[in-house]
Order: C-alpha cells, then structure tokens, then sequence
C-alpha cells in the first residue's frame, strides 16, 4: 500500500514541478491494508503514516533547535551556525517548511475522502491536524502560505500567495470549532481504525479533548490580541461549557505518539548513533534548575558526568569552552514519550495561567499550576517527592506579582514541553519565560530569534508572493516579530 502517488506542483512552496511520490513505510502495509477495500485510498490508511512522519520531523527540530535556542543542549563550537549562539543558517529554514506542507496535503485528502465516503470522525481528525500543523509552520515562520497553500493538485495553483498570521488564527479557530461539532454528533460506538490511529487507537472521544485543549493552546497563544478577545474562547471552554468542549483530564488523555519499538513505530532516534546523541552537551540552565528542585525527571533526561549532573554555560566566552558535563540520557534516543504533541499536563498551565489573569474561575490558579507539575513529572514515571511543591523554589505564594507567578508557571512548563517540537521557543517569544542567562558568547545582540527566515529558493520560485509577504510582514530574517509577537 501506498500513499496516493500525486503529481504535486510545489513551485509556490519551493520546490519546482516535480513528481513527489510518498511511500508508507512497507510495515504500514500489514497494519493497514485491508483486502476488501476499494482501489481508492481509504482515509484508514493515509492517517497513520502522515501522523507518524510528522511527529519526527518536529522531533528532529526540536533536538536540532529547539533545544538549542532553549538552553536545553549546548552543540559546542565557535564555528558559524551555532543556534545555542543564536546563529541561525537560513538553510535551517527548509525543513519544516517543505516535510510539513507535503504532509498537509495527505491530512487535506483525508478530510476530503471523508467528506466523500461519509466519514465524519476522519473528517474531524483532519481537521485537528491541519490546524495543530498550520499553527507550528505560521509560528516559525509568520505570514505563510494557506488558503492556497494545498491546491496545486486540484486547482494547479503553484504560487500561493502568503495569508496574514492575523487572517490564519481564526481560520484555525474554525477547523477546531468544526472537529468538535463533528465528534460531538457521533454516535458512542462510532471510532476510527485502531490500526490508523497511533495517538489514540481510534478513541473518538479522547480525538475530542484533544483538539479542544489545542484551541485552549493557540487561544492562549492570542490573549494579548485584543481584536481577537481570545480569553472569551479560553473562558467559554473552561467555565461556560465545558460539557461542549471537553479537554483533557488526565494524563491517559495526553497526544502522544509513544513509540514501541517495533516498526513502523520505531523512534527516529534510536537508529542514531549514542556519539551523535552525546554531540550536544547539556546546557546548565536545563540541568541547574533541575538540580536545585531536586527533580526526579534528571535520571532519566541527563547522563551523569564525573559521578554528578552539571551542564556548560549557553552563553560561554567564544573561544573559551568550559569543561564538558551531562549530556542527554541515551535512553531518550527510544523513550516512547519524545512523541509528545500535547500532554495534560501544559493544559494544566494553560489554566493556571487564564486563572491568574482571571479570565476563568473554575478553580484556583495554584490548584492548575500544582496539578500541572505532579502529572509531569508521573508522565515520566517518577513520584514526586513529598517536599517538592513547598520548596522555595517551587511553592505557590498567592501575594506574588504577575510577574513571579508567570515565572513559576513557565519553568515548569518549560519542562512539561520537553521535545515538544518547537513550543518552548515560541512560548518564550510570547511570555519571556522562563528567564534564560545570556552570556557574552550569545550573538544577535543577545536577542532571541523571532522566527526562521522563509526558505531561499522561495525568493526565485515564487517571488512575486514572496516579496509582498515581505512587504506586509518585514524584513525575511530573524527578528522580525510575527503578527503575534507585535504589541
């Protein structure tokens, strides 16, 4: 079995008039193909290999930047393109943009077959993948293509043009708006394949929870827009129906793809090899705060170094590296939990945080933030230690400013977000949280990247659109603020 083999003119993406044909990995072939089915592609067997490719694609970025712009890891060196430096080559632009639009097309076809062959829970889940998938592409990058962007097969629409950040929110709003409505009109018995599903094994109702706690994500990610009064969406799921929008309750709901081990679902790390896993050092800030916190989640995320945990500086002196500490446990190159798309426990900061701002009432915002740091660290099998929530470092204090309560908050998302694909980076380009030490060695003026520049060959392969992106947007580099960013 194959995907659809398509003629797909992605000139306006990049990538000139060439015949791309996806193949599924041959183990799909067992899990998904059913003998009696039509020769039309089933929506059954296009979902499980889009979902999984996606997934390790934000898991390389996420290792490779993320990472790195987050003091996660320290790939050390004084060379060009150090990202831990906030040196960003504009060919790191490329891969996200060009894997995910080739895998939104398949999410497009889904829907579209569904819509087709009267399937309305594939209908949905489409819905929720193009929108979680849309949302990291606008946030990397700001104004991209959209409306557009997934027509090239049926309208030969090869240059899109590139929508206002500002136009493409609400539009996602819509899809999660339309999932919902959808998986609210199914019947109890009704699921999709187990075999097509490796988030949920065609549990409808947890598909549900998780596309609205994904509204509660990019509503959040809004707030301070007021145009949009994205509070009023955070406040209508949260306190005035939450029966019709139900999210998350646990962590058994969480959106993970946990990998098995066994093909197809294999993690994209484990065929690395242990020397390349250990390249990039531990960065003290990632090691240091877990440290201090005496959190159980250090055995299985660092690698001891000379008997104890310690990282290096981000920000060290070029020219003058510090001695080499913890690096990534080699156990993560196949934890089943680097699949993570969205977990229970950053809804439970979600609400901590719209509680501290008041936009909800349902419970008190300690009550979240506390609920938040105990699933997080039981996601990855630990306890949490009988003194952690009323250490000084951790302890919620109701007579803290604003300010206190978002750092707080934060730090501990900051770690409930672990190889989330790039999620910590954009929350901190919303918030500034958590605080992370800049050094000398940190260029760009020591400012965090905005975004990542649009790919290069866009510049000649649809540059009419590229260059009014730029005009409506700003400068194509890595400080120019997306429409979100912007007071």
């Amino acid at each position: 079995m194959k995907f659809i083999n398509k003629t797909i003119y992605f000139l306006g993406l990049g990538i000139a008039s060439m015949v791309i044909t996806t193949s599924c990995n041959k183990n799909f072939q067992e899990i998904n193909t059913n003998p009696n089915t039509s020769p039309k592609v089933q929506p059954e067997n296009l979902l499980a290999p889009a979902i999984t490719k996606v997934v390790g694609y934000n898991m390389n970025r996420s290792q490779r930047i993320t990472n790195e712009l987050m003091q996660v890891t320290v790939n050390m060196g004084d060379g060009d393109g150090r990202i831990f430096r906030y040196d960003i080559r504009t060919s790191e632009a490329d891969y996200l943009w060009n894997n995910l639009y080739l895998q939104l097309r398949n999410f497009r076809d889904i829907y579209e077959f569904g819509e087709e062959l009267n399937q309305p829970e594939y209908m949905a889940v489409a819905q929720i993948c193009e929108a979680w998938i849309f949302s990291i592409l606008t946030d990397i990058y700001g104004d991209i293509p959209y409306t557009e962007a997934l027509q090239a097969k049926d309208l030969n629409l090869v240059r899109p043009v590139f929508d206002k950040q500002q136009d493409i929110y609400p539009s996602l709003f819509e899809k999660l708006e339309e999932a919902n409505t959808l998986l609210r009109g199914l019947g109890q018995d009704v699921a999709i394949s187990g075999g097509s599903d490796p988030i949920f094994g065609g549990d409808m109702r947890k598909w549900r929870q998780f596309g609205n706690s994904l509204y509660l994500r990019l509503a959040l990610r809004l707030s301070h827009k007021q145009e949009l009064n994205t509070p009023a969406i955070i406040q209508k799921i949260v306190d005035e129906s939450p029966l019709v929008y139900p999210i998350m309750i646990s962590n058994d709901d969480s959106a993970i793809l946990r990998w098995t081990g066994t093909a197809p679902y294999v993690s994209p790390f484990a065929t690395w090899r242990p020397a390349d896993w250990y390249a990039p050092k531990s960065a003290s800030f990632f090691i240091d705060n877990l440290n201090e916190r005496s959190d159980p989640r250090i055995i299985t995320w660092a690698a001891l170094a000379n008997g104890d945990y310690f990282g290096v500086p981000s920000g060290y002196p070029i020219g003058q590296p510090p001695v080499v500490g913890s690096t990534l446990h080699t156990g993560l190159m196949s934890n089943p939990l680097l699949g993570n798309i969205m977990n229970y426990s950053e809804v439970q900061f979600i609400l901590a945080e719209a509680a501290v701002k008041d936009w909800i009432s349902a419970e008190p915002a300690q009550t979240y933030y506390e609920r938040g740091i105990v699933s997080a660290i039981r996601l990855w099998g630990h306890e949490v230690p009988s003194f952690y929530l009323s250490t000084d470092l951790v302890a919620w204090d109701d007579m803290y400013s604003e300010y206190q309560k978002m750092e707080l908050i934060h730090l501990q998302k900051y770690y409930s977000l672990f190889f989330t694909d790039m999620q910590t980076w954009f929350e901190y380009r919303r918030t500034g949280h958590p605080t992370l030490p800049i050094g000398s060695g940190h260029l760009n003026g020591g400012r965090m990247p905005a975004r990542l520049n649009y790919p290069v060959y866009i510049q000649s392969a649809n540059r009419e659109n590229y260059l009014k992106a730029v005009e409506q947007q700003g400068s194509d580099n890595i400080n120019t603020l997306v429409w979100w960013q912007r007071p």
